[in-house]
């Protein structure tokens, strides 16, 4: 039988903590290809990067679940780093579920929070829970966005992360099934111009009427989202990462070179090939050694 031709590879584990000298020998033990063992040290995180070939791309997951620690593989044309980096919104890119705190004026935000972890589960289905969750907003003042735009924060890290990836030549993304209104603004104070989002109707009185307008971006709409987005910018299919939370984000995590669950859901964490169980973004930077 022919032998398989060997594939280079990187596999990463990164964490805010000291990372296990059993977790670096249990990585080895699923790449004994690897060549050695290289540390890097950042202000808000430290890796350990193994390096060599395999058969085929090692599989990190029984390493990053048995030690609750952050870890991706990556192989070919990944390996000289991302060309676009797609991210899911809320709880992803920013600390919060905005549609949450827009609850808050409508008096609906228990409601909505039951509703929003049922749909990050899987556990109904995402343009139903959003329907039901945006009929709870009727009547709210449309300038209740501005007040919470004001009041949200990025996820610690995320400066660091996009503006590592621009300045190596690289483009981030922002699709989410939050609303373009809380995030267009939140995408241009970074310079992130690939924006996508549903948008909230508003009747002549200048009150939400409860409804969005448009398709729905649910797990498919991400998932085309980000191919439309990386023949915008040309970017290599074989070069961009894809990373979010909640269920809704499987499907284009899926799609991308690089999967990536950042601090996510069970049904996340088991399908994606890389995790980050830590609250910084710029793990990310750790995970690609960018």
């Amino acid at each position: 039988m022919q032998q398989r031709p060997s594939v280079p590879q990187r596999l990463a584990l990164v964490s805010d903590t000291e990372i296990p000298e059993d977790a670096v020998a249990a990585a080895r033990a699923l790449f004994p290809g690897a060549t050695g063992v290289r540390h890097r040290e950042e202000a808000a995180w430290r890796a350990v990067y193994l390096e060599g070939e395999a058969p085929a791309p090692v599989d990190v997951r029984p390493v990053t679940t048995a030690y609750g620690i952050s870890g991706a593989v990556i192989h070919g044309p990944l390996l000289d780093g991302p060309d676009l980096v797609v991210m899911d919104v809320d709880s992803t890119f920013i600390t919060s579920e905005v549609i949450e705190e827009i609850a808050d004026a409508a008096g609906s935000r228990e409601e909505v929070t039951r509703v929003t972890e049922q749909a990050m589960r899987g556990e109904i289905d995402f343009a139903e829970s959003l329907a039901a969750r945006v009929a709870t907003l009727a009547g709210v003042p449309v300038t209740v966005l501005d007040d919470v735009a004001a009041r949200v924060s990025y996820t610690p890290g995320a400066e660091e992360l996009v503006r590592t990836v621009q300045r190596r030549g690289g483009h981030i993304g922002l699709v989410s099934g939050g609303f373009i209104e809380i995030v267009a603004p939140l995408a241009a104070r970074l310079g992130i111009e690939l924006v996508r989002a549903n948008r909230l109707e508003v009747d002549g009185s200048g009150r939400l009427t409860g409804r969005t307008l448009g398709e729905v971006v649910d797990r498919r709409v991400k998932e085309r989202q980000l191919g439309t987005y990386a023949a915008a910018v040309g970017a290599d299919p074989h070069r961009t990462v894809a990373m979010g939370d909640g269920a809704n984000d499987l499907a284009m995590i899926a799609a991308a070179a690089l999967g990536v669950a950042f601090c996510a859901k069970p049904v996340v964490r088991a399908q994606a090939p890389a995790q980050i169980t830590f609250h910084r973004l710029d793990a990310l930077c750790g995970l690609l050694d960018i």
